[in-house]
């Protein structure tokens, strides 16, 4: 589903050259559960971005279901995002002058999509909003927002869900109610999610974990609080 093939990236500041991405290599299957664990500024909204489109490494190829999207226009990577890849953020990124089901409306009409009303409407049942339908994001609170945009991240029914930090902005019992929903609707729909978090709370759901320190990437075991490489 993903392939990373050497995969590098520098950012530049003043003088200083910071390397973020060193030579990644990764394979992700479809269906698969991947949970990014690493430190504030290690580089996996970075190395997110890549995956995405968003952003292009300075060296190394992306491949998604087997397409090499590094070699694409911004257009045609754009594209890419719109049918196959599906958003959560840790700040929610809803529209404030629409609706919440008009929120979860836009990204089929983007993609010209029919049956707009019933996979909007049973989607927000799977996340347990569709009674908050007609709503609009401010009057909602954190965790309810939240579950409208995982809702809008699958949508559109891509095959790769990627989150940044999803409960960052939420308090702890709420951010372990959207783990939780997150992983059983995901689940329940057969898509790859990568998750980026500092929370070792998720790390329970994963099938596989990964560190990224000093821009590599290592498979790690969680045992109580003790990491094993």
């Amino acid at each position: 589903m993903i392939a990373l093939e050497k995969i590098s990236k520098t950012f530049v500041e003043g003088k200083a050259r910071h390397i973020v991405l060193d030579q990644l290599q990764l394979r992700i299957e479809k269906g698969q559960i991947v949970i990014l664990y690493g430190k504030s500024g290690s580089g996996k909204s970075t190395l997110l971005n890549i995956i995405s489109g968003i952003d292009l490494p300075d060296e190394g190829r992306v491949r998604i279901s087997g397409r090499d999207i590094t070699t694409l226009s911004e257009r045609e990577r754009t594209l890419v995002r719109r049918q196959k890849i599906g958003f959560v953020f840790q700040f929610f990124n809803l529209i404030p002058t629409l609706t919440v089901e008009e929120n979860l409306a836009l990204p089929l009409e983007l993609n010209d999509l029919g049956g707009k009303k019933e996979k909007v409407m049973k989607l927000l049942t799977d996340v347990d909003m569709a009674d908050r339908a007609s709503s609009y994001p401010d009057t909602l609170s954190g965790g309810e927002q939240q579950r409208v945009a995982i809702a809008r991240a699958l949508v559109h029914e891509p095959d790769i869900i990627l989150a940044d930090e999803p409960t960052g902005n939420l308090d702890y019992e709420t951010g372990l109610q959207i783990v939780d929903i997150l992983d059983r609707v995901v689940k329940q729909k057969g898509k790859t999610m990568i998750m980026v978090t500092h929370s070792r709370d998720v790390i329970g759901l994963a099938d596989r974990v990964l560190s990224l320190k000093e821009g590599k990437l290592a498979d790690i075991k969680l045992e109580g609080n003790v990491e094993h490489p």
